[in-house]
């Protein structure tokens, strides 16, 4: 039977409980990490009927149309690429332990730097319920302790999942409170924000008003995950056959992740081509709001239905769905300027074969991750290598991009000394 946290009182009793599992958790070994993680992909699997039935709860209370349907939904094909995610995680060698620098002074000390995990790390997330997975791989992986706060709607599939990993941790003998999930209730999200005391730091994912909401209100340090406001800017140079492709996966692969393209940015030497490389788009259905230029070249192929003129509200908005923003620009100097002025500075992509001009742009463009000729679908840590991720940073401070398992860590002086003391 799933456990779903009742009505919520003062929370500090959870958060200390949380912070004493942590401080257990530092010494078990990598090894038993490893065997721990394997066995909770394997139990995801053999559990796959019981997560659907418990999603589909939550599903059940939720409108189709809304674009968080598509991330609130789980199903056999998503459980199975989770649990290789987990396997991906246990795969990976932890970088808890690795010596970043050493260096004996000229009195004998011997000063080490060595990567040490956060502690505990709180997560308050909206309709994923794949990231109670995702996060608990990536904080057991390197000795973290996770509170995680999930929103009402995934209430039922992320205690199912969470009670689940409680289950084998419990097994192995570890204190299962080193993943413990918060009651849905907003005053919870507020003690956390709160707990300076017990909680290392937060990271928050989903809409930029949860976004800016955490930032704003939290005395907990704060990783900010921003939105993804995505461009493609389609240079004079740019390959027809290579961004029609790109365009197409970029906004129609999944239309409800932070990494699907909002905004087209178009060479105005290329608005012929608007044509072909929107064709593919007619199958998937996509709505399209153009600016005049680029309106007035589709309005004569792109079914009526689905082509509107676009006005500022179009540029500078993560869709979520499946919709399209288009620009008309000059030049790179115009295309630079759009993406400065409406960017969330997560991921942007160039088309173009001139290496003077990708060169300018990845230079120019601030953001998390900048492409040419490439999807901005790969904006992700197990694309990136990383086996998962626990958010994607549109800061600059400690980490940014897709953040794995070293951003999740951090580091302490190690001093060895002989005696010595200070004038």
């Amino acid at each position: 039977m799933v456990s779903i946290p009742k009505k919520m009182k003062n929370l500090e009793n959870t958060f200390k409980s949380v912070q004493d599992a942590s401080r257990e958790l530092v010494s078990l070994s990598a090894e038993k990490i490893t065997e721990i993680l394997v066995e909770i992909a394997d139990v995801a699997i053999e559990k796959t009927g019981f997560i659907l039935e418990e999603n589909k709860k939550d599903l059940n209370r939720m409108d189709q149309n809304d674009p968080k349907y598509d991330r609130l939904l789980l199903s056999e094909e998503r459980i199975q690429g989770i649990a290789q995610d987990i396997r991906n995680v246990a795969g990976l060698k932890s970088p808890v332990g690795e010596i970043l620098s050493k260096k004996e002074l000229d009195n004998g000390l011997k000063i080490s730097k060595v990567r040490v995990p956060m502690g505990v790390i709180g997560i308050i997330y909206e309709a994923r319920p794949n990231v109670s997975f995702d996060v608990f791989s990536l904080c057991f992986k390197t000795n973290n302790a996770c509170i995680l706060k999930g929103s009402s709607d995934a209430e039922f599939s992320n205690a199912a999942i969470v009670s689940l990993i409680k289950e084998v941790l419990s097994k192995h003998g570890i204190n299962n409170a080193v993943a413990t999930l918060l009651p849905t209730e907003r005053e919870a999200t507020a003690e956390m924000l709160n707990a300076t005391d017990y909680v290392d730091i937060i990271i928050p994912r989903g809409s930029q008003g949860l976004i800016n909401f955490v930032r704003d209100n939290a005395k907990v340090p704060v990783i900010e995950t921003g939105a993804g406001i995505v461009h493609t800017y389609f240079d004079a140079s740019g390959d027809l056959a290579k961004g029609t492709a790109i365009v197409t996966n970029a906004k129609t692969r999944r239309v409800s992740v932070c990494n699907a393209l909002d905004c087209l940015l178009v060479h105005s030497q290329r608005l012929s081509d608007l044509t072909a490389i929107t064709q593919p788009l007619i199958a998937k259905e996509t709505e399209i709001f153009a600016d005049d230029s680029a309106y007035e070249i589709l309005k004569k192929s792109y079914p009526k239905e689905k082509l509107f003129k676009a006005d500022e509200s179009h540029f500078g908005t993560e869709f979520l769905s499946n919709k399209m923003a288009i620009k008309t620009v000059h030049n790179l100097t115009d295309a630079l300027h759009h993406i400065a002025k409406y960017s969330s500075k997560h991921s942007e992509a160039i088309v173009a074969e001139d290496e003077t001009v990708i060169e300018t742009y990845f230079n120019s463009v601030d953001a998390a991750a900048v492409y040419a000729n490439s999807s901005t679908a790969f904006t992700d840590g197990a694309q990136f290598g990383l086996g998962a991720e626990i958010g994607i940073s549109t800061q600059k401070l400690h980490a940014r991009g897709p953040m794995a398992l070293e951003e999740i860590t951090t580091y302490k002086w190690i001093v060895r000394g002989n005696g010595q003391v200070r004038d």
